[in-house]
């Protein structure tokens, strides 16, 4: 059991942010499949972008003030200027994310809900390395 527990404080970030990262996923895709379930067609490739970008707006406002608080612990005055770098750290992997929708469901033909989750990894690795060196600073 101090095994565990010690394994847990030595690597809580990272459990953090995988549990906050998970649960930004069940937002982000929550989001998604409710727009192309409802209102937006993903044949249409401009429908498919507008739900991507719903579903980003809504994930990424939830993504920072979870990250701010239960993952990196930020302390930080600057909370615009730390926002500012959160939105636009995360606005560099919305593009990676549509590119990779557009590539893998518009050119490739792969169906638009198993392309979403495949994304969603990607762009998870890439949102924490960003958020910890870029946006909290943490070294």
């Amino acid at each position: 059991m101090q095994t565990i527990r010690k394994l847990c404080l030595k690597y809580r970030e990272m459990i953090s942010y995988l549990i906050v990262g998970g649960l930004t996923t069940v937002v982000s895709l929550g989001v998604y499949y409710g727009c192309v379930l409802t209102f937006c067609d993903p044949g249409i490739a401009w429908e498919l972008q507008a739900a991507n970008i719903l579903s980003w707006i809504a994930a990424v406002t939830f993504a920072y003030f979870t990250n701010r608080r239960y993952v990196f612990q930020s302390r930080s005055e600057k909370k615009w200027k730390e926002a500012a770098k959160f939105y636009v750290s995360r606005a560099a992997t919305l593009l990676m994310d549509m590119a990779c929708m557009f590539l893998m469901v518009t050119a490739a033909g792969i169906n638009d809900k198993i392309a979403k989750l495949i994304v969603q990894v990607i762009v998870t690795v890439a949102n924490y390395v960003l958020s910890k060196f870029l946006v909290f600073g943490k070294k």
